[in-house]
């Protein structure tokens, strides 16, 4: 039986909008790489949603969150990510470095191929322009997979 996406009442939408003002407001103040766990539970929190969207967080030299962008938004099983997009805008913010996130509305965070493939593309391009890619993040229902961590980057 497949996890059935979180379907959240007007109120309950209401309290997760604040609880991201909150957390948007804390990590603008504080490095966003002081734990590993802060990352999984702000990409939990931010990122998913009954559609596939696909965000970048920018990082400066030492790891804080210049900002964190929406760079596509798809279906509910597709989102286009266009590489140049997510590296031309880091070369834009001056950032050194960054993290791909994205979710699986479905609720299975499991990296399909072609996942795999984009992180590839991208972590080439980081390469080639002196970018550090740290991590590609998939979010689903109740769990988030690293690909750094699997040792599939």
């Amino acid at each position: 039986m497949e996890p059935q996406p979180l379907r959240f009442s007007a109120q309950e939408q209401a309290v997760v909008y604040e609880a991201r003002q909150i957390l948007l407001r804390h990590l603008n103040q504080n490095p966003v790489l002081s734990s590993w766990q802060s990352v999984l539970d702000y990409c939990a929190l931010t990122i998913r949603g009954d559609v596939e969207r696909f965000h970048a967080l920018y990082l400066d030299r030492r790891n804080r969150l210049i900002s964190d962008e929406c760079l596509a938004i798809g279906t509910i099983d597709h989102v286009p990510v266009y590489p140049r997009e997510a590296l031309r805008r880091c070369l834009a913010l001056n950032a050194s470095a960054l993290i791909i996130v994205h979710n699986h509305p479905a609720g299975d965070p499991e990296p399909s191929a072609a996942d795999l493939a984009m992180t590839k593309e991208i972590r080439n391009a980081c390469a080639s322009l002196g970018v550090m890619l740290h991590d590609h993040i998939i979010t689903g229902a109740g769990r988030e997979i690293s690909l750094r961590a699997r040792g599939e980057f």
